[in-house]
């Protein structure tokens, strides 16, 4: 799969994060996983999936009359561009600011401050 650069708004990246998870997939799918947390319409999901297929975001093939959408752009690809505005707009290019400012809130876990400093380890 090629790398495409592309920077998706917040509504395309929840979808691409549940098409990521699950792909192939339909919409039907996609909306009942936003439904979850938040009252979306379906045709909206829908809407939203046309246009990140006319952007060549998303494939589409039709399986037994069922429309199925997986992604034709890479999950870390886009998660890297996303991550390296952040750097450069927010923390003015300095990745130590970002992760203190990352990890200086009460968001982190034991378990996940553990696996930080095992990875750390492992690069020194």
């Amino acid at each position: 799969m090629a790398t495409k650069v592309y920077q998706p708004s917040e509504a395309e990246l929840e979808i691409l994060n549940i098409i990521w998870a699950l792909e192939p997939v339909s919409v039907r799918d996609v909306h009942a996983r936003i439904a979850e947390t938040r009252d979306i319409g379906y045709t909206t999901v829908l809407k939203q999936i046309q246009r990140l297929t006319e952007k060549g975001v998303l494939d589409k093939q039709v399986s037994a009359g069922t429309h199925l959408y997986t992604s034709t752009v890479r999950a870390t690809d886009v998660k890297q561009q996303l991550m390296d505005k952040v750097l450069q707009t927010a923390f003015g290019g300095s990745a130590l600011d970002m992760m203190m400012h990352a990890l200086g809130n009460d968001k982190v876990s034991a378990a996940e401050l553990q696996a930080i400093k095992d990875w750390l380890d492992k690069q020194i």
